[in-house]
């Protein structure tokens, strides 16, 4: 397993845009597929974004990929997801997360989590 850090979050506005990292430890990095998830207040953990190893793969929900980013950098450990446009529905706790290998959209197939950021966008 790997140990997750998320950063970034906070409160901003509707329409500006954050950028969220998640810093991971341990050498292997690349060998770790990664995501992204959100859990509001009440609701369940819902997929966001994920990425493959090596950054060639990625997969969003659907709703999301016209204004969500998942990018990474393998020299640096870390896994970001841009978001622009934020809507006030964007309001969340973010979670990133990995699993060995491949790419995948439930929680249940990640088996390392960060602690999450908190990101609030206000109408």
């Amino acid at each position: 397993q790997v140990q997750l850090v998320e950063s970034g979050g906070g409160l901003v506005q509707a329409g500006d845009s954050l950028r969220l990292s998640c810093a991971a430890s341990g050498r292997t990095f690349n060998n770790y597929a990664m995501g992204w998830f959100r859990q509001a207040p009440g609701k369940e953990r819902d997929f966001v974004a994920t990425i493959s190893g090596n950054g060639g793969t990625t997969a969003y929900k659907d709703s999301l990929k016209v204004r969500f980013t998942i990018s990474r950098d393998n020299a640096k450990n870390t896994v970001y997801l841009q978001m622009n446009s934020l809507k006030p529905e964007d309001t969340a706790v973010y979670y990133c997360a990995a699993r060995l290998r491949y790419i995948a959209i439930t929680p249940d197939s990640f088996d390392s989590w960060g602690q999450g950021t908190q990101v609030t966008v206000s109408s």
